[in-house]
């Protein structure tokens, strides 16, 4: 399907129905009425319960302690996985790291170096003819002009571990294991604690909250409890329980690709290939065998090897470990002398988006793999998932403290579906760019996949197992005969023009990208909890390229907030240069208003505060002053927005005496002004001074922002 086709066919990607309204004083007195199905003030009743402890359902356990909900997660695995699953982090999921209490930057320690993995290399075998390799790093990516971190590769889970670490060090989480609390349906659940072993079974809802029955094992005998909690976010990933109870569909491409992982380790391959072709992926094409490998630490031997699986005609009893080292080994083009097989898994590739992620009156949501299910391709699974958390952890905070009524939940899938709608197409389409490789080299494999379909509807109810699997190894075995030496070489008219193409492809970005700066800095919310600058239809989805494209700062509202260094203004003589994000805070929620210092925005500054104190919502100002202007504290600011104190001076930090001022980086004057939201996406903003009332433009922004109509 045609990329333009694969959006499109999301038929369900429409406008959603406008918010709930409520008027600010009758709902802050009648708060507990009006939401009671989710404040209920009962202590038995968790604020929220998370199923999932994968890397989305921990980040959102995190940020939301941070915010001062109580949550707890549920597990069904009685261990963590040691899968390492996925592996590349970008630019967008390292920037909220930052704020995770030094978690980036563990992650940057602990990662193997940039120049063992930042590149893509094709081969007739790890020893043997290099057929090309693509460089993903490019100088840029060093550079932190458009983002304050770099990319990592960090298997999942790695972070994983780094995450409970964060949890029980950090926030007080506890681990249990499975019957750890007895008695629980009759005694409050105290939160902060991940339950291993713990499998929701069932979910029913009341006007009043959310119970899901759990079931677990104690002392041999499986047991049953009841946890009830205001609000239930199944991230329990792509095959995910909770979504199948509630009854959500998901909608897009099934069955892309079936395959089989195994996952070895090697520090003779690994020392191998550290001295001689370091990488990330390996693309194998010989006539004994094909596969990815995925080489998740060289230094350590962790290997990950991806093999084409076509069942039924093959079985896993075809991948045993002696057979799998028999394959690596022809992969690699030699014997290993260490080699270990530690785990071996069938799995899917599908390209789907969840035709919802709430519902029961917005009390049950789906984040990360339970809402979209991605290919690999260009590492947008975990990721978005981890932004999903992001966006949605500030919303629940909001809601849960009475400042905003429930419709803000809703503006999580108004934001958040059309970005996964647009990673699962780009996705395909960087899918798609790998399998033209095998392709041009004779190997299509669209081909292989019609072939098995034919075996299977043609002759796999007349043929026995054994005589289909013959066929389909012998028809496979006859297309790579194409990989042979006597084909592909320069001296053979049919290989010399192959192999033309393949550097034909390499050369003009077309195969397997890693890196996609527009797509992980650049996307954009066109509504939702925000201002748009206009009353515009919204416009027509992006249609992907599948290259890569260089991010370029933003700042309509619904955009990330662009990064620039900046000094904070002190009477100190070692003044702190942060980004521009860090003036975001990470650990409460609160919307920052950006401004110049000039008479109208203190004006709009003050008149923000006001309406941020009528509203309970906690507000920053940060006065950003011009590059070279001031030295030290400005008197200025302190007495044209007292009594208010929680503003910051901030001044420019050029990175060259050409390098555009923040205001222009924004398109904007320097008597316009952001207002920022806790995900550091841009709620709001107006490019020069505001026409009319400072007062009663403020609070337009902010119950448009909250769900709320004023008076």
């Amino acid at each position: 399907m045609a990329v333009s086709g694969f959006i499109r066919g999301f038929n369900f990607l429409h406008r959603t129905k406008p918010r709930s309204r409520v008027y600010p004083s009758f709902y802050l007195q009648n708060r507990a009425f009006l939401d009671s199905n989710i404040l209920s003030n009962n202590d038995s009743v968790l604020p929220v319960l998370i199923v999932g402890a994968g890397p989305v359902g921990l980040v959102l356990s995190i940020l939301l302690t941070k915010f001062g909900v109580k949550c707890a997660v549920l597990e069904k695995n009685k261990g963590f996985s040691k899968h390492p699953q996925a592996h590349f982090i970008n630019n967008r999921t390292m920037e909220v790291f930052r704020k995770l209490d030094g978690l980036a930057e563990e992650i940057q320690r602990s990662q193997p170096p940039i120049d063992s993995w930042r590149k893509f290399i094709y081969c007739t075998s790890l020893t043997g003819a290099i057929l090309g390799s693509v460089d993903h790093m490019h100088p840029q990516d060093f550079e932190k002009v458009v983002s304050p971190i770099s990319v990592a590769h960090y298997s999942q889970y790695k972070l994983t571990r780094l995450l409970v670490k964060l949890l029980e060090e950090n926030l007080g989480f506890h681990v249990c294991t499975s019957g750890g609390h007895e008695g629980l349906d009759h005694e409050p659940f105290r939160g902060r604690e991940i339950l291993m072993g713990h499998d929701c079974v069932s979910i029913d809802t009341t006007d009043q909250c959310v119970t899901a029955t759990v079931s677990f094992s104690k002392e041999g005998k499986s047991m049953t409890r009841k946890i009830h909690s205001k609000i239930l976010v199944g991230a329990d990933g792509a095959g995910s329980t909770v979504r199948k109870l509630v009854g959500i569909d998901l909608k897009g491409e099934k069955d892309l690709q079936k395959l089989v992982s195994v996952h070895f380790l090697s520090k003779d391959l690994g020392q191998y290939l550290l001295n001689e072709r370091p990488g990330m992926l390996f693309f194998i094409f010989n006539t004994e065998a094909i596969g990815v490998l995925v080489a998740h630490d060289l230094k350590q031997g962790e290997f990950v090897l991806q093999v084409p699986f076509y069942p039924p005609q093959q079985n896993l009893e075809d991948f045993r470990p002696e057979i799998c080292k028999k394959l690596i080994f022809n992969l690699v083009g030699r014997e290993l002398s260490d080699i270990d097989v530690i785990d071996i898994k069938p799995w899917v590739m599908h390209a789907e988006v969840a035709e919802k992620y709430l519902c029961a009156n917005n009390r049950i949501i789906l984040a990360g793999d339970a809402a979209h299910r991605f290919p690999p391709a260009g590492g947008f699974g975990m990721n978005t998932g981890i932004q999903d958390a992001h966006n949605l952890a500030w919303k629940i905070a909001i809601l849960l403290k009475g400042v905003a009524p429930s419709s803000i939940l809703a503006t999580y899938e108004t934001e958040r579906k059309p970005i996964a709608i647009f990673n699962t197409a780009l996705s395909v389409q960087n899918f798609r760019a790998a399998m033209a490789i095998p392709a041009t080299l004779g190997l299509n494999p669209t081909v292989a996949n019609s072939v098995h379909q034919v075996i299977n509807k043609a002759v796999g109810s007349i043929l026995p197992s054994g005589m289909q699997k013959a066929i389909l190894d012998g028809i496979f075995s006859i297309g790579r005969s194409q990989l042979s030496e006597f084909i592909l070489n320069e001296n053979n008219p049919l290989g010399s023009s192959r192999l033309a193409k393949l550097r034909d492809i390499f050369e003009e970005g077309k195969s397997l990208q890693l890196q996609f700066p527009a797509e992980d800095l650049g996307f954009r919310y066109i509504e939702g909890a925000l201002v748009p600058d206009s009353k515009d239809a919204v416009p027509a989805p992006e249609v992907p390229t599948g290259r890569r494209r260089d991010y370029v700062p933003c700042a309509d509202p619904g955009s990330r907030l662009p990064h620039m260094n900046v000094r904070v203004l002190s009477n100190s003589a070692n003044e702190e240069i942060i980004s521009t994000l860090d003036l975001v805070s990470g650990d409460k929620v609160e919307f920052l208003l950006m401004i110049a210092p000039v008479e109208e925005s203190y004006n709009l500054a003050r008149a923000a505060f006001k309406v941020s104190e009528e509203y309970k919502v906690s507000m920053k100002v940060c006065v950003l002053w011009a590059a070279d202007t001031v030295t030290g504290v400005h008197p200025e600011s302190k007495a044209t927005l007292a009594p208010w104190k929680n503003y910051l001076d901030v001044i420019e930090v050029k990175r060259s005496s050409d390098s555009l001022s923040w205001w222009r980086t924004c398109q904007m004057t320097e008597k316009g002004a952001l207002l920022v939201r806790p995900d550091e996406h841009i709620a709001w903003r107006t490019k020069s001074s505001i026409v009319g009332d400072p007062y009663s433009e403020m609070k337009m922004v902010l119950s448009t922002i909250l769900g709320i109509e004023s008076t």
